[in-house]
């Protein structure tokens, strides 16, 4: 099998580090960009883009499989069937610590399609990562850029900055580093 024939690294990756973070008693976080395919609650979408909690205690009958992450969850005191498409992950994240491994965004349906575009919007106060961000060394397929969520801390510096919330009205941004 050659590199093109090769199925996406993204899955597993997702699977590796949903696993890392529940070792770790971390809570889990995926960050979602919403088109037509993507099954979730189009009210809590922001500029077409979700943030899922996908913690065990959060979710019912979690499915991470190679195409799909299924689950349900409540909303608003109300249990919803989410189905999201590996590849519309962006991002999946710790929420304590903000590490974790970001991924290139997905073309979006607009771009594809311009009569089937999606309107969503939604306040979220989910931060989408905390920390710097480092490109992954290893040299991935040209449209498999990978993205890695890293903490930057000083020399001799063991303790922890205390952390704010943003400013409210601004939502933090992953950057990809070339």
């Amino acid at each position: 099998m050659t590199a093109p024939e090769a199925t996406s690294t993204r899955p597993y990756l997702i699977r590796a580090l949903y696993e890392w973070c529940t070792d770790n008693g971390f809570t889990p976080h995926i960050a979602v960009r919403v088109d037509r395919n993507v099954q979730v609650p189009r009210e809590f979408v922001r500029d077409g883009e979700i943030v899922l909690n996908v913690s065990y205690d959060a979710t019912s009958g979690l499915q991470m499989g190679n195409d799909f992450i299924s689950f349900t969850a409540r909303f608003g005191g109300k249990p919803r069937e989410i189905m999201v498409p590996v590849e519309q992950v962006m991002a999946i994240y710790a929420r304590e610590t903000g590490q974790g491994m970001a991924f290139p965004a997905p073309e979006s349906d607009a771009d594809n399609d311009n009569d089937n575009e999606v309107s969503v919007e939604q306040e979220s106060d989910e931060p989408v990562s905390q920390g710097a961000v480092a490109e992954v060394p290893a040299e991935p397929a040209a449209d498999e850029r990978v993205v890695q969520l890293v903490s930057i801390q000083s020399e001799g510096d063991d303790e922890e900055p205390p952390r704010t919330p943003p400013p409210s009205g601004t939502r933090p941004s992953l950057k990809l580093v070339k």
